[in-house]
């Protein structure tokens, strides 16, 4: 265990124990580590994966309990399993589900984002969380958490943006970003070769293979956002790199501390959006 003193603190980027009064950590070339920007709690998520990877379950199912909360009457809780706990069409549009309707009809672009924190029901969720609890970790060791979360937000903006494009009218859900931790993962086992990369890719292209069959199978399923998204988590992974071959930056951790902030004040707008929703109706 490390002890600290009022003149010492543990280093927002790689965690090691340095003083505040250093202008650059001697372990990761942090600068200014001790300036309030980069000792704040949203920083301090980006240094600790597990921690970010937690949020952004307790944000979809934060987002989940208020969809809900919302419009309690027309929330369905009979026991069928694919419609148990499922919030309202009208609740979840108030909240931020995206398609032409959203988009063409009301101009909420912003739903692109808020769409991938919103689900249709208990089941949708679960599965969901479950892939992003498998996935992010390895996405997070091998790309670092600001290049995974912004292949996280980016792709799953780009997945639900290209089946806007192919006229998808009503869309949420995670599978979009968690399709680009996919494409991401899949490039990554591809370009670093070797026993561990081909295996990384071998597994990462059964869940590829899976939801591609499972989308052809099962109707409602927006297969135009989970293509995009892979597609989007591949060239992410092109452009930012990963650990093994470009150490990060501060270019990357910008980008990343971008996504986080624009994820928040989304978020917090499709909360007031649900507020109004309740007092005004």
């Amino acid at each position: 265990m490390q002890f600290q003193n009022k003149n010492s603190m543990l280093c927002p980027g790689c965690r090691g124990l340095i003083s505040r009064s250093e202008k650059k950590c001697p372990h990761c070339g942090l600068t200014r580590p001790g300036s309030w920007l980069k000792t704040n709690k949203l920083y301090a998520a980006f240094s600790d994966s597990e921690q970010l990877i937690q949020m952004i379950l307790y944000a979809n199912v934060g987002m989940f309990i208020v969809s809900i909360m919302i419009n309690p009457g027309r929330s369905n809780y009979n026991f069928n399993p694919f419609t148990f706990l499922s919030p309202s069409n009208q609740s979840l549009l108030v909240l931020g589900s995206t398609g032409t309707v959203s988009i063409a009809q009301l101009g909420r672009w912003w739903t692109l984002l808020s769409a991938n924190y919103l689900h249709g029901g208990l089941l949708h969720i679960i599965f969901n969380m479950i892939a992003l609890r498998q996935l992010a970790p390895l996405a997070a060791r091998e790309f670092g958490t600001y290049r995974m979360f912004s292949i996280y937000t980016i792709g799953g903006i780009f997945g639900f943006f290209l089946s806007y494009l192919a006229g998808v009218s009503y869309t949420i859900g995670a599978s979009a970003s968690v399709c680009s931790l996919i494409g991401a993962i899949l490039f990554y086992g591809k370009s670093r070769g070797g026993i561990y990369g081909q295996e990384i890719y071998r597994q990462i292209g059964g869940w590829a293979i899976s939801i591609f069959v499972f989308g052809l199978i099962v109707p409602g399923i927006n297969n135009w956002g989970h293509g995009g998204g892979m597609a989007a988590g591949a060239a992410l992974a092109l452009l930012l790199g990963y650990r093994e071959r470009k150490r990060e930056t501060p270019g990357h951790r910008l980008l990343g501390l971008a996504c986080g902030l624009v994820t928040v004040l989304v978020l917090a707008w499709s909360c007031f959006n649900g507020l109004l929703f309740v007092l005004l109706r």
